[in-house]
């Protein structure tokens, strides 16, 4: 009886203890809490901010945090993600409301932030975010995170403190196209691994989810008029594995799941040339009439689609036509690179047969960088992968078409194909555009990048993704950090806070973070990984 006594008074202790610190919010070493309860610098967040002025005593999130919105559906929608973000780690309750005072507070004004800018300000009393748009709202809440402790990203209850530095912080993006491209083509991802992956994008503010979904390997995506693509050609992969594809409910539910985190889908269907997938799938269009088998090696440049054939065009408009009524955003993608098995002339008669088919289904043509060497479409968007050392005759294609109007999305491929090796010892990766480590990644102006582009003709950036050697998320992870997050930068902070000796600290910080969302990460000695916490 004494010793069920003793045992139940142990229990009680116990219990009462573990309430006391989780009510004062400190840990359960003395170390931890000396080490949480130092704010992080409203200047360490990733992209870097357009301005950080510090001052005043930190905003700390306790028990009794409530959020507060105005009564926009969209902004309580931002709320909701930002309190389901924060209950796992702090424990906490963090009511969704419109009412009361103090506390965070997400507000849509009609200040001057752009499509996307937002402004945080944080003070003992209160933190509000405000912006004009829920993207900005949602693009400042990813700021919010940063400046919290890297244990708000786990899935159980931390210690804390949770201080915000005092201060202000008013940003807004230098280019309105901050992009990443997922290669599902070359080896097929889930769903999920696609959802995860944009939960990653999300946290450094990127805005362009780009799919490419059809490749000499594997067609991704159901198309109803022709029912072959996916089932057929979308049944293997590099290496002969059993690939896969999205059923039209699938990708709609990734494009809504991206939508959730303000990031526009950007479907691409590659054509004249990485069609194997569509050309083993019907035999009636190849020039011959006779469909070659699957393909899944990893060689370019040996298909094309018929050009003088007019089902050629019938099934471009069919696949065009339900691809864009699955997606709401502007763009759709054509590819158009690598076509060496198309000549000039049919290159050309293509993409002049192609393109007004985009605008018919009402989108904006997005292509490859080789659609320069056609005529594009007015409004048109071309991706440039080239590399430093592209022909100057190239690249003065490029400039011209930028000169005259065409949009210009910049990827060189030795500078943010996130596929490319970091160095000769990288397990993954290929290595035809050379060693990419992280300062070369990060160290170039995309506003000077190719001489002779007028400035307004830059969109932005975007970080490619391609999948030969790639088959699970961790995989994917471990090419994208830590460059990801630098291409982030170049789309979205001034030019003026470019410096690669203190973003490599600012990136050194981030790792912790990847550490608690479990993401996998190349430990590049560039980076001074062991100063984060100084």
């Amino acid at each position: 009886m004494r010793d069920g006594l003793v045992r139940q008074r142990h229990r009680t202790l116990r219990l009462l203890g573990s309430l006391l610190l989780v009510a004062v919010g400190v840990g359960v070493t003395q170390a931890a809490p000396a080490r949480a309860a130092v704010p992080t610098p409203l200047d360490r967040v990733v992209p870097a901010p357009a301005s950080a002025e510090p001052g005043g005593d930190p905003y700390r999130i306790t028990r009794s945090t409530h959020i507060r919105v105005d009564g926009s559906r969209e902004a309580r929608g931002v709320a909701e993600y930002l309190a389901d973000l924060l209950r796992p780690s702090t424990g906490y309750r963090l009511p969704v409301t419109t009412h009361g005072r103090g506390g965070i507070r997400l507000r849509l004004s009609h200040g001057d932030f752009g499509p996307e800018g937002y402004r945080l300000n944080s003070d003992a009393r209160s933190l509000t975010i405000s912006a004009r748009t829920p993207a900005g709202l949602f693009h400042g809440v990813q700021t919010l995170r940063q400046l919290l402790p890297a244990a708000v990203e786990k899935d159980s209850v931390q210690p804390g403190p949770w201080l915000v530095a005092g201060g202000t912080i008013e940003d807004t993006p230098r280019y309105g196209w901050r992009g990443a491209m997922l290669d599902v083509s070359r080896h097929f991802f889930t769903v999920g691994q696609v959802k995860r992956y944009i939960d990653q994008l999300a946290l450094y503010k990127i805005n362009k989810l780009h799919l490419h979904l059809s490749d000499d390997q594997g067609w991704r995506i159901a198309v109803d008029s022709w029912p072959r693509l996916a089932t057929h050609g979308g049944s293997t992969e590099v290496g002969g594995g059993p690939g896969g594809y999205y059923t039209k409910a699938q990708y709609k539910e990734i494009v809504r799941y991206a939508a959730s985190r303000y990031l526009e889908v950007v479907p691409e269907i590659d054509m004249p040339g990485h069609t194997n997938a569509a050309l083993a799938s019907y035999a009636e269009l190849n020039c011959d009439g006779v469909a070659p088998p699957l393909y899944t090696g990893t060689e370019v440049g040996f298909s094309s689609l018929c050009v003088g054939k007019e089902i050629t065009y019938d099934f471009v408009d069919d696949v065009i036509r339900e691809l864009a009524a699955l997606t709401p955003g502007r763009y759709l993608h054509i590819g158009g690179d690598e076509a060496h098995s198309t000549s000039h002339e049919d290159y050309v008669k293509f993409m002049d047969r192609v393109q007004p088919v985009v605008a018919k289904y009402g989108k904006t043509v997005v292509g490859w960088h080789q659609l320069t060497g056609a005529t594009p479409a007015k409004g048109a968007l071309a991706q440039y992968w080239g590399l430093d050392r592209t022909s100057p005759e190239e690249k003065a294609q490029v400039v011209k078409a930028a000169q005259s109007g065409t949009g210009l999305i910049l990827s060189p491929a030795d500078r943010v194909y996130l596929d490319m090796k970091y160095t000769k010892d990288t397990p993954l990766g290929l290595s035809w555009a050379g060693y990419v480590e992280v300062q070369r990644s990060y160290d170039w102006d995309p506003g000077a990048y190719l001489p002779g582009v007028p400035a307004g003709a830059v969109r932005g950036v975007e970080a490619p993704m391609w999948s030969e050697t790639l088959e699970n998320s961790g995989q994917i992870e471990y090419m994208a950090f830590p460059r990801l997050p630098g291409v982030a930068e170049l789309g979205w902070s001034p030019a003026s806070t470019h410096d690669w000796e203190r973003y490599k600290l600012r990136l050194a910080a981030q790792a912790e973070r990847w550490d608690a969302l479990g993401i996998q990460w190349y430990r590049s000695p560039q980076v001074p990984w062991g100063a984060a916490g100084q």
